[in-house]
């Protein structure tokens, strides 16, 4: 299992960065996870913090070196992740739980597996294109979908920030899964919140993460993402892995370029 890696977040405009991001690995099993705390409810980054430390910790007691079943781990880690933020804020008084965002990705045996709610985003990107991609838990979604808003209303519209199904809060998750996605050697996964890909198109963003390494890609997304959205930029948080592996050497030792920036 070869993969390169690079991960950064950055608190853009915002008065505090309530994104969280973690890699964990084994030497046949990756883990990649994003959560993007909630603004619109108190201690985001606690609900985003808890959600990362328990799919992490699951991760690392669990991967002996392969998890047994991604998907089941994906479900009942996120689950565990809900649980956990509301505990958390029933035992410290709090008036409301915090909520945010989550996409997790897991790669062992060169496939891929991810789960999300919200709208924090996961790219597989393939020969410059876009192999799979999540699809954004939120209203304007659901209004884009049902044909009553085009794409130039969505980005603008007053509501783009709701979603409608998170981490936290009174209401159970509705956690959405990938398909099992076979990895070819040169494949991109990149995970990212909003911050990141609101001001771009599809087509900008996967360029970059085509054309560079994770590297090189992150830090120049993520200055031009800063740049697009101006005084209003939120905060953006990117990791990208890049798949080294292929069918033929997937059983060999793991080696991986890990790098990272911290917030």
């Amino acid at each position: 299992m070869k993969f390169s890696i690079f991960q950064e977040s950055r608190i853009g405009k915002r008065k505090s960065n309530q994104d969280r991001m973690n890699y964990s690995y084994t030497r046949d099993a990756l883990l990649m996870v994003v959560a993007d705390g909630m603004g619109g409810h108190l201690h985001g980054e606690l609900a985003a913090q808890i959600a990362v430390q328990t799919l992490s910790e699951s991760f690392k007691s669990q991967a002996r070196t392969l998890l047994a079943d991604p998907f089941q781990f994906l479900s009942r880690s996120l689950s565990q992740a809900h649980l956990a933020i509301n505990q958390y804020a029933g035992k410290h008084g709090l008036s409301e739980a915090p909520r945010t965002t989550c996409i997790a990705c897991v790669v062992q045996n060169n496939t891929a597996h991810w789960a999300h709610v919200g709208d924090s985003r996961l790219y597989v990107i393939r020969d410059a294109a876009v192999l799979a991609q999540t699809r954004d838990h939120s209203h304007v979604k659901m209004l884009l979908e049902q044909g009553k808003i085009d794409a130039a209303e969505a980005a603008r519209h007053p509501a783009r920030n709701l979603v409608y199904s998170c981490l936290g809060g009174p209401n159970p998750p509705e956690i959405e899964f990938s398909r099992k996605t076979p990895l070819q050697k040169g494949d991109v996964i990149a995970l990212c919140t909003d911050g990141v890909w609101s001001p771009f198109t599809d087509d900008a963003l996967v360029r970059t993460l085509a054309t560079h390494t994770p590297m090189a890609a992150v830090p120049q997304l993520l200055d031009q993402a800063e740049h697009l959205a101006g005084r209003h930029c939120d905060n953006l948080t990117l990791l990208a892995m890049q798949w080294e592996s292929s069918l033929a050497d997937s059983s060999s030792l793991a080696g991986a370029s890990n790098m990272d920036k911290p917030s």
